[in-house]
């Protein structure tokens, strides 16, 4: 089968993020299909961006992906000039569609970029292949600009941007939502339900089994060294931003001094240089920040805690669900896990894998982190197990693929 794939933001082990395109990709190909990715050259997502040395455009083959990079002006932050980078590729995936229709000659297109205006170049290319025309969700937008912003539902954006949803709803042969309580809104903008299909973020369970990378010695030592002191590493690996209430992590081990807890920051971000600053105002003498790891040093990172943090702020977008990518990676590590969320869904909780607590609420995050703390340490690795044998059945991409595929190709209700 001929697969095109549109995601301004894809991304590749070259890159960095987004990866979601590179393993659903990678595992097509591995099944037998031909896969092209088309994605811009400029996001704000990737490590390094591919070079197009001035040209319209860049073709690459990626573990035997096939990669177009569109050109697009540069930007920064969320205001016009990311608009201006959006508006350029949505028009040249426009411009290109009858040659990309042509020369590809996809049977299945899929409209996957975030915001929903891809759909409509989408459908255009879909219509002069006679290919299926798939839409996958990952954030509800213009909802997401509206509630989190905020941004009024009369903003010339925003009415584009419902625009381009209801359409898709209506013209969308299936649609993929990695959101699982998608289904009320979704209908509500005209979906017929029976073409929804749910497909959470995963993980590259091969990558896991294949090991990676060694941490740096100075960082191994340093583990050692709090393991021989009888401490316990409490972990949160990602990005430093609002949405990942890391401060409310700080705030509860101001209340578990007197614990022989080490708490574990690593990754990059926004909100880096403030967390770093309350931990010296809370004179957090247990609190450390790692810069980020190279991705194959995740797995060796992660074995070192004895808990994961991962937690959310109060947001009722979430009342439609999550699906976060460090969560199967905290899994697969056997991490018991301790969440702070309240959302439409707790994937702790379902695999019974770690604690659940409601978010931004340090007393409650400090009483699940001393539970933790003082289960035996059996009690804590059988945790771990059930939340790594739940991501080996439930989210390795090779199962997610396949799902994902399945839902494109089956016969229309």
């Amino acid at each position: 089968m001929r697969i095109l794939l549109i995601n301004h933001y894809a991304g590749s082990p070259r890159h960095g993020m987004e990866f979601r395109p590179y393993y659903l990709a990678r595992e097509w190909v591995a099944a037998g299909h031909e896969v092209h990715i088309v994605a811009a050259d400029q996001s704000h997502l990737r490590q390094r961006g591919p070079c197009l040395g001035g040209r319209d455009w860049l073709d690459e083959d990626i573990d035997g992906i096939h990669y177009r990079w569109l050109a697009t002006p540069r930007y920064q932050g969320n205001g016009l000039s990311r608009a201006r980078n959006l508006a350029a590729f949505v028009q040249s995936l426009w411009r290109l569609a009858p040659a990309l229709a042509r020369q590809w000659r996809p049977e299945v297109v899929i409209a996957s970029s975030t915001y929903p205006a891809d759909i409509w170049p989408a459908r255009r290319i879909a219509r002069l292949a006679g290919a299926r025309l798939v839409f996958e969700v990952h954030d509800l937008w213009p909802l997401s600009p509206m509630e989190l912003g905020p941004m009024s539902r009369w903003h010339p954006f925003i009415v584009l941007m419902q625009a381009a949803e209801d359409y898709a709803y209506r013209h969308a042969d299936r649609v993929v939502s990695i959101l699982p309580k998608v289904g009320p809104h979704m209908a509500a903008h005209g979906l017929d339900l029976s073409k929804l299909h749910i497909v959470p973020n995963g993980v590259a369970v091969a990558e896991w089994r294949a090991g990676g990378a060694s941490l740096s010695p100075a960082l191994a030592s340093l583990f050692a060294q709090w393991r021989a002191q009888g401490r316990l590493v409490v972990g949160y690996a990602g990005s430093h931003g609002l949405a990942n209430a890391l401060h409310i992590l700080l705030q509860a081990a101001d209340l578990l001094r007197e614990l022989p807890l080490v708490f574990v920051l690593a990754g990059q971000g926004p909100e880096k240089a403030q967390l770093r600053a309350l931990a010296s105002e809370l004179q957090l003498r247990q609190v450390h920040f790692l810069a980020p790891l190279p991705k194959p040093q995740m797995p060796a990172l992660l074995a070192q805690f004895d808990i994961a943090y991962l937690g959310w702020r109060r947001q009722s977008l979430y009342r439609f669900g999550i699906a976060p990518n460090k969560l199967g990676d905290y899994m697969m590590a056997g991490c018991p896990i301790v969440h702070a969320v309240d959302a439409g869904n707790d994937p702790v909780r379902e695999a019974g894998c770690g604690l659940s607590v409601p978010p931004e609420d340090p007393a409650a995050l400090a009483r699940a982190l001393r539970s933790l703390a003082a289960m035996a340490p059996d009690a804590r690795r059988a945790l771990g197990r059930r939340g790594r044998e739940h991501a080996l059945r439930h989210l390795d991409y090779a199962v997610l693929a396949s799902r994902f595929l399945s839902a494109c190709v089956e016969e229309s209700p």
